[in-house]
């Protein structure tokens, strides 16, 4: 008997190990937080959210990685673009909970996920996707990368495949971001092209280093700061609050990030539903009307400048976009 209770307290201790502790946000971030906005059909402060969970992980090569989740039904996952976090998803999560059970991955190095020297690369990044819906338990999910989180998922679909992948959501990432000397300009279009020097790009995002628009397109810096929504006000701020990015950490990445060209992925490996968002006062544009003219049944959407359509619609228009994203997972 006692060698049988032995055994099953082992291996009640074994599954315990293995499963993650619900905990509340407010508990993990320490405090409550008060929105600068009040805005109907959103909460007023963070507490007033009492579903949003912050949990966390281990990746196989031991990396500590965190995501925030709400809701209940079929999962969503959004894949942050790069030094993004799910603090700033705070209004498309609370919006979408509402109908799916809503996942935000902090990826490595940002967010309140772990700082780590090793393992930034796309290719790195695409596997910590993978093996957050193993940790979730998920055969298969609906992605909504924004960004860099988009060449995250294309990645994944190089590497994986699109079988756990029910609808894919791509927003506003160029195909190419290094625009090679000898591109014809509809080449350098088609493919978003943004930086002939990878290195430039690099020091003004992550050091603020001058850069002219034949070197580096920064109209997504500029876009950034221009502060003309209620939405992105509160979501901006309740990240600045509780995330402390570090600009070494998130320069690791950008190499490798700017340096892929993911044309003969989005020709040839992208065969589940999707759609692409983008909006008027972005570059990406015809970038973005390529792909869809690639990808079969793709559906573009468009915001006008009216809509914030810019390279942060998300969070800037979040009730526009989850309405349209909502009513593209239900087709």
């Amino acid at each position: 008997m006692h060698t049988l209770f032995s055994t099953i307290l082992a291996a009640i201790l074994l599954l315990s190990a293995n499963v993650t502790l619900a905990a509340s946000a407010i508990s993990v971030l320490g405090k409550d937080y008060l929105f600068p906005n009040r805005i109907a059909g959103l909460p007023a402060k963070l507490s007033d959210f009492k579903d949003l969970q912050i949990n966390t992980f281990k990746t196989s090569d031991g990396v500590k990685l965190a995501y925030w989740e709400a809701g209940r039904g079929r999962p969503l996952i959004f894949i942050p673009g790069w030094s993004s976090n799910g603090a700033e998803y705070i209004n498309v999560i609370y919006l979408l909970s509402k109908q799916y059970h809503v996942y935000v991955l902090d990826l490595r190095n940002q967010g309140l996920s772990q700082r780590v020297e090793y393992g930034n690369r796309i290719a790195r990044y695409a596997m910590d996707v993978k093996e957050l819906a193993t940790h979730l338990g998920l055969a298969t999910a609906d992605y909504c990368g924004w960004s860099m989180g988009a060449s995250i998922m294309w990645s994944y679909m190089d590497l994986f495949g699109t079988n756990g992948i029910r609808k894919f959501v791509g927003i506003d990432e160029p195909v190419s971001i290094y625009s090679h000397a000898d591109w014809p300009e509809r080449e350098r279009l088609d493919a978003g092209g943004m930086t002939t020097s990878p290195e430039r790009m690099i020091a003004a995002f992550t050091k603020g280093t001058p850069a002219n628009s034949l070197i580096v397109d920064m109209k997504v810096m500029e876009r950034f700061t221009v502060m003309d929504s209620p939405y992105y006000q509160n979501s901006i701020g309740f990240a600045g609050t509780f995330i402390q990015n570090d600009p070494h950490y998130l320069s690791l990445v950008l190499f490798d990030h700017v340096m892929n060209d993911w044309r003969d992925v989005i020709r040839q490996k992208i065969n589940v539903p999707t759609a692409i968002f983008t909006g008027e006062y972005s570059n990406n544009v015809p970038s973005q009307r390529w792909m869809q003219s690639v990808i079969p049944g793709a559906i573009l959407f468009v915001y006008s400048k009216a809509e914030q359509g810019d390279h942060f619609l998300v969070f800037k228009n979040p009730v526009k976009f989850a309405t349209d994203l909502g009513s593209f997972l239900e087709q």
